[in-house]
C-alpha cells in the first residue's frame, strides 16, 4: 500500500462534522476540483495572494489538481505542506493545509484554506482550522501558528480571532498588479489552549509520520 512508504496517507483528523486527510484516489482530486469552479468567493474579491481562483473553469480545476500533487511530489522533511482535504458526509468540501519550515526547529508551523462557497457561512471554516492546530499544538508540540488574511476578508479574521489569534502587523503584497494589505495572525500554545471550543481525534499519528515531518532522528 501507498500508505506503507508515504505514512502521512494514515493521517487522520476528525471533528464533530468534518474529516480531513490526503485523497484516496483521483476520483476524490477531481471531486474537489468540481468545488473549486462552482466557487470559492465573491468575484469582486480575490481573498488570495496567488489568485489561481481567476482562470477558466477548466483552468481552476486543473491548477486544484496539480497543487495537490506538487505538495506531495516535492516533499521535503525540512519544508513539508500537508494538503488536507476536508471532507463532509464523505464529499470533498474545501481544503485546509499546514506548513512547516525546518520545524523541528522552529516550532512554528502556517496555515492556509479555501472551503466552496455552498459550505460557507456554517463554521466549517474554523472547525477545519481548529482541526488543524490541534494536530500542530497538541499532535506536534508545535509554539506558535501563523496565518493571514487581506483587508476586506472578515470570515478568516473572524476565525482567527476566535481562535485566539492576536494581530502580528501587517504585509503589502501586490496582486493582480494591485498592492493590498494582508494583515498577519500569531497563536501562540498557551493561547490555542484557552480557546479550544472543538473535539478533535488525531488518527495515525506514528514514528513514520513524526520521521517525514523531520521530527525523528536516526540513531545508530
Amino acid at each position: 500500500m501507498l500508505a506503507d512508504y508515504l505514512p502521512i496517507y494514515r493521517l487522520r483528523l476528525r471533528t464533530e462534522r468534518l474529516e480531513l486527510r490526503l485523497p484516496a484516489n483521483f476520483d476524490e482530486i477531481a471531486a474537489l476540483a468540481d468545488v473549486a469552479v462552482a466557487g470559492v468567493h465573491d468575484p469582486g474579491f480575490m481573498p488570495f495572494g496567488i489568485p489561481w481562483t481567476a482562470g477558466s473553469p477548466k483552468s481552476v480545476a486543473r491548477g486544484v489538481a496539480l497543487w495537490y500533487h506538487r505538495a506531495i511530489g516535492r516533499w521535503d522533511e525540512q519544508a513539508w505542506t500537508l494538503p488536507f482535504y476536508v471532507f463532509r458526509e464523505g464529499r470533498p468540501i474545501g481544503v485546509q493545509d499546514i506548513k512547516g519550515h525546518q520545524f523541528a526547529v522552529t516550532r512554528e508551523v502556517s496555515t492556509g484554506s479555501w472551503i466552496g462557497r455552498a459550505h460557507q457561512g456554517q463554521g466549517l471554516g474554523k472547525e477545519m482550522r481548529a482541526a488543524v492546530l490541534h494536530l500542530a499544538f497538541a499532535g506536534l508540540g508545535a509554539d506558535y501558528a501563523t496565518s493571514g488574511s487581506y483587508d476586506g476578508n472578515a470570515a478568516s479574521a473572524g476565525v482567527s480571532r476566535s481562535l485566539g489569534y492576536r494581530e502580528d502587523g501587517i504585509k503589502h503584497p501586490v496582486v493582480q498588479g494591485v498592492r493590498r494589505i494582508e494583515q498577519r495572525w500569531r497563536l501562540s500554545g498557551v493561547d490555542w489552549d484557552s480557546n479550544r471550543k472543538h473535539e478533535v481525534a488525531i488518527e495515525g499519528l506514528d514514528d513514520d509520520v513524526m520521521d517525514m515531518l523531520g521530527l525523528l532522528k536516526e540513531t545508530s
